[in-house]
């Protein structure tokens, strides 16, 4: 079988290469170009494009699927690809491109659709307090996320996970679920099942508007807030007027009231919330590494009763 792959971060190296190792012909990659990135701000490739290249598999990094549409439809229909297979591409495919493989486009998402249809359904998965979350694959359709449903699987999210683990685990899941997709697509052992639209929700992207820290709400909803925009944009707090981001925290208590933000243990790092309490448990300071909490306080130890606020 012959496919042309899509696909750009860290989440979709494991399908990429469980195409590689289970004997699919992959043409082509196609990925987004290279950015700046560190401190640096060094020209950098795609975590998928460094894989394909390892693989000696052509490269492809269009700016734009619409607007080169004139080259990049007439490329890919060259290559009579049985299937597309695309994980964490990072660009809608236009109708033209869904019309060319021949067993349709396969898209690996990181939710069990139709729940968190977008660009960020793993980290929403946390954000929310969900005790579950999966891996669709998916037959794509010209809206986001909203074709028929191939196969689905479900995975118990682990305590105090955070996003960015629950990521490396999925995308793993994913790879997975993914070779049963095509074999099943291929034996005929797979019927699609059209979503309902109704029980649809959304899964926007992130961003760093989204990262300072109140601690007015339940320590439930705190903890996994902090969890869920661990490792990006990463929850930020201001501590004697210098910031500080949170990467992990757990649920202390889930009863008590106490005014948010308090710092109820400086030795433990136990942050009162307006309902319950958070135990913050890894963290960096500006212009430091990121560190244990208790690490942290060894350093800059906090008083009882001080104040943590939003930046």
């Amino acid at each position: 079988m012959n496919v042309v792959f899509m696909g750009t971060p860290e989440f979709a190296v494991p399908s990429l290469k469980a195409l590689v190792e289970n004997g699919y012909a992959v043409s082509a990659v196609f990925t987004q170009p290279d950015r700046p990135r560190g401190r640096g701000m060094k020209l950098t490739p795609p975590p998928v494009k460094e894989y394909a290249l390892g693989q000696g598999i052509e490269v492809f990094q269009p700016q734009s699927l619409k607007r080169e549409s004139e080259t990049v439809t007439p490329l890919i229909r060259s290559f009579e690809p049985d299937f597309i297979v695309v994980a964490a591409y990072g660009k809608l495919l236009p109708p033209e491109i869904l019309e060319i493989p021949r067993f349709g486009c396969i898209n690996v998402h990181g939710s069990l659709l139709p729940k968190y249809r977008g660009a960020a359904p793993i980290q929403w998965t946390v954000i929310n307090g969900d005790e579950v979350g999966g891996v669709t694959t998916m037959l794509m359709a010209e809206e986001m996320d909203a074709g028929d449903i191939l196969l689905k699987k479900s995975v118990s999210l682990l305590e105090n996970e955070t996003a960015y683990e629950l990521y490396d685990r999925l995308s793993e899941v994913g790879a997975e679920l993914l070779i049963d997709t095509l074999k099943g697509l291929e034996e005929k052992k797979i019927t699609p099942t059209p979503q309902d639209g109704s029980k649809a929700t959304l899964a926007p992207m992130l961003s760093k508007e989204m990262s300072p820290l109140d601690f007015n709400g339940s320590a439930k909803a705190i903890c996994s807030r902090i969890n869920g925009l661990s490792d990006w944009p990463c929850a930020t707090v201001a501590v004697e007027g210098k910031r500080l981001k949170i990467y992990r925290a757990a649920v202390f208590s889930l009863s008590g009231e106490y005014r948010p933000g308090e710092v109820l243990d400086p030795n433990e790092f136990i942050i009162g919330c307006k309902s319950g309490a958070v135990r913050l448990l890894e963290v960096q300071a500006d212009g430091s590494k990121r560190m244990s909490a208790k690490d942290y306080l060894r350093g800059r130890p906090l008083k009882k009763g001080a104040v943590l606020s939003a930046e």
